[in-house]
């Protein structure tokens, strides 16, 4: 029976999803919460079968996997693993997509209202006992604005920044697209320069590579209209922490939704980590990740495995064989 094996399942959630759909493949299993690098090279010998979320396989790491003929990366993004070098030894790489996008545009929604509502200054007045000191009924300390009326600009309008934009009427919001970064015109959309000194609130659903990288930078930032919201669940590097952060506290924008850091999990801090940073709130990297999302997640998985072992690849990436 092939060997299968399982090299960070921890990333995926604290066991409270059904394997099952892995036990019923004709495979042998072994899993690992996690995988250090000095521990990979003995884990990997063997596999035929390989899932990684995160862990990386280099070209190096290859070499010591000689029976390899499968990666599956348990996530859209497959940057940790080398599939040139995969490619050159007949290993097969796919990758699972638009299993997590009612959870995004959930977690989306509720940056925008948290932050529009200043749910968090208002739960924190609660905890320090500001209402119980209110000479009114209601406190008033931080003003609420309502997003009905307001423009939503999409930058990034694939899956989830459609998605996104689906919902945004029946908020009574308007939605404004940008134009691709990198390719042709489209009628409707919006040069990125444009959005940002036009939309009220700003939602980043874009890959990161080396034309986005800081995309969103001092300049960008400075485009944007006061007030603005500023939310980002796609990936850290896109915004320049340390540009955000300074127009936060100089409140030249209203507020900012960050679901992703440049550097995760933040070992050495990041501007945006500085206390009393007004109207910010910061979520670890868990916009993807309902509980119904990573099942999602596994059952795909399991799926193109199933494919590969009939003879098909399944959401192959790179180069096909």
């Amino acid at each position: 029976m092939k060997k299968a094996v399982f090299l960070d399942l921890a990333t995926i959630g604290p066991g409270d999803l059904s394997l099952l759909p892995f036990e019923d493949l004709p495979l042998s299993w072994v899993y690992y919460d996690s995988t250090p690098p000095e521990k990979l090279y003995n884990r990997i010998r063997g596999a035929e079968i390989i899932i990684t979320n995160k862990c990386k396989l280099s070209a190096d790491s290859l070499k010591h996997a000689p029976l390899l003929r499968y990666v599956c990366a348990a996530a859209t993004g497959f940057n940790h693993i080398d599939v040139d070098a995969a490619y050159r030894k007949g290993i097969a790489v796919s990758n699972v997509r638009d299993y997590a996008t009612p959870s995004v545009v959930q977690h989306v929604y509720a940056l925008i209202l948290s932050l529009s509502t200043r749910l968090m200054d208002y739960h924190s007045a609660i905890k320090d006992g500001a209402w119980q000191r209110s000479e009114n009924f209601c406190l008033l300390d931080y003003p609420i604005e309502e997003v009905s009326g307001k423009t939503l600009g999409i930058i990034g309008y694939g899956t989830l920044g459609q998605a996104v934009a689906k919902v945004a009427p029946a908020l009574g919001m308007e939605v404004l697209i940008c134009q691709h970064l990198h390719s042709g015109a489209e009628s409707g959309r919006l040069e990125l320069e444009e959005l940002l000194s036009t939309a009220d609130i700003i939602s980043l659903h874009l890959p990161l590579n080396e034309k986005t990288t800081r995309l969103i930078g001092e300049r960008e930032i400075s485009l944007m209209k006061p007030g603005s919201l500023l939310i980002n669940t796609s990936r850290g590097g896109i915004v320049d922490e340390k540009a955000l952060a300074d127009a936060l506290k100089l409140k030249h924008i209203g507020g900012a939704g960050i679901d992703v850091l440049a550097a995760e999990p933040p070992v050495d801090g990041s501007p945006l980590l500085e206390v009393n940073i007004p109207n910010l709130i910061i979520t670890p990297h868990t916009a993807w990740a309902s509980r119904q999302s990573r099942q999602r997640l596994v059952d795909q998985v399991a799926d193109n495995i199933r494919s590969f072992l009939a003879g098909d690849i399944a959401y192959r990436v790179g180069q096909a064989l």
